[in-house]
């Protein structure tokens, strides 16, 4: 049964926002529940398709998965029935290889199958693979993933690219190798900083946390622990930048002041003002949105990067908001190739963007956007393309809606608490 999210655009919203918890540190947090045969409780876990779909895989291989609560889910990994994950499930999910790092540590072999997700363009397993190999396990690659070790080591790794999951698996993975590892060049989102810090709690030893150089010393055993989810930086972005541009007057709770200075900067480029009071967030309404020229009334660049750069994430975000500010805007994404490819959809209804090449669009605005009928081709292209009918006249109606689904918990629930017009309609 597919679903469409249809949307009367045009109309201010106002209220208050509690972020989810944060997607990218709920699927590394989850699969860390192999290290350990006792229980974990993650708390603030977010609602979502994909961590339904890791929820099963982790069933599939033998952990028990209950609900202890809303948005509490407890995990016991006593036993592990087999290291296979399920072919199929690691289709629908990219983050499934990050069971790897767990499995492997935990029961000296995991048989990994090729990973699914967005098609955002090539993610590279090479830095994976270099990290298995520098801690002492052999890697096969035929159609799959063969990992095995007779004893992982520690080592000194320095990561040939910062990549996120791969610097998760290295983390877990030499949670429980003997002695001391140094991870050099490693990713240091807020989420990877979760993931170090719930390892931690579990027993573990991580240090240099928020940094590009971690250590981390092995121990013979983790047990088990509570861990509460930290808020999902992404998500809170998306809401400033949906706010900003219907003209809404939106409070969001829960924050963290630090994890956002890069994103407000970024924003205050595209004309958008925010108001930080301790750990909540006001988006004013009425907001006059102009993109502040360069030196030299130069055409200024948003480009992403990795931390604490602009994430990657939040491209297609700015490039709805750049829409409905004054003014000139290149949106360069350096990460993935195909992310912005979505923005035909956004011409459809009306915006003036030039696709460059595969990595770079020119944007001018304001332009008056209508309604149009879509299909969301990843997660964060779908919710650009719902703010964007947000404030389009008319009626949109966007396809596909299962993608924007895998990343933001109950979105049409959420918004039309704050006033919006939008019903998902099942065919």
């Amino acid at each position: 049964m597919s679903e469409r999210l249809v949307i009367e655009g045009g109309r201010p919203l106002a209220g208050t926002v509690v972020p989810s918890g944060n997607k990218n540190a709920a699927l590394p947090i989850l699969a860390a529940c192999l290290l350990t045969d006792e229980e974990v409780v993650v708390d603030n876990v977010p609602d979502i398709l994909d961590v339904h779909v890791l929820l099963a895989l982790l069933d599939d291989l033998g952990v028990g998965v209950r609900e202890e609560g809303p948005n509490s889910i407890a995990l016991s990994a006593e036993r592990v029935r087999h290291t296979r994950p399920d072919e199929d499930l690691c289709r629908r999910l990219r983050a499934s290889l990050l069971l790897a790092g767990p499995l492997l540590a935990r029961c000296g072999e995991v048989h990994m199958p090729m990973a699914g997700g967005d098609f955002i363009g090539r993610r590279r397993v090479d830095t994976h693979l270099l990290a298995f190999r520098a801690l002492g396990a052999e890697c096969e690659v035929n159609r799959a993933y063969h990992l095995r070790h007779s004893g992982l080591r520690a080592a000194e790794i320095f990561l040939d690219e910062a990549s996120v999951t791969a610097t998760e698996n290295t983390l877990m993975a030499a949670a429980l190798a003997p002695g001391e590892t140094w991870v050099l060049n490693a990713a240091a989102e807020p989420h990877v900083q979760d993931l170090a810090r719930f390892i931690n709690t579990m027993g573990g030893y991580v240090e240099g946390i928020g940094t590009n150089r971690l250590i981390v010393r092995g121990v013979d055993r983790l047990h088990g622990c509570r861990f509460r989810l930290g808020p999902d930086h992404i998500e809170i972005a998306s809401f400033i930048g949906l706010g900003a541009i219907t003209g809404s007057d939106l409070l969001i709770t829960d924050i963290r002041p630090e994890d956002l200075r890069m994103i407000n900067i970024t924003f205050a480029r595209l004309g958008i003002r925010v108001e930080i009071d301790g750990d909540a967030l006001r988006v004013p309404p009425e907001q006059d949105l102009r993109i502040v020229a360069d030196e030299g009334d130069a055409v200024p660049k948003v480009d992403d990067g990795v931390w604490p750069a602009f994430p990657a994430d939040l491209t297609s975000i700015a490039t709805a908001v750049a829409t409905q500010a004054n003014g000139t805007v290149m949106i360069f994404e350096k990460m993935f190739e195909n992310r912005l490819f979505f923005v035909d959809k956004l011409v459809a209804m009306g915006a003036k963007i030039v696709l460059c090449d595969p990595h770079r669009v020119v944007v001018t605005g304001p332009a008056q956007l209508h309604g149009e009928r879509m299909e969301s081709p990843d997660i964060r292209a779908g919710m650009a393309m719902l703010i964007a009918g947000l404030v389009a006249r008319g009626t949109s109606e966007i396809g596909n809606v299962g993608q924007i689904d895998r990343g933001y918990e109950r979105i049409d629930e959420r918004l039309r608490e704050l006033g919006a017009s939008i019903e998902r309609v099942r065919d």
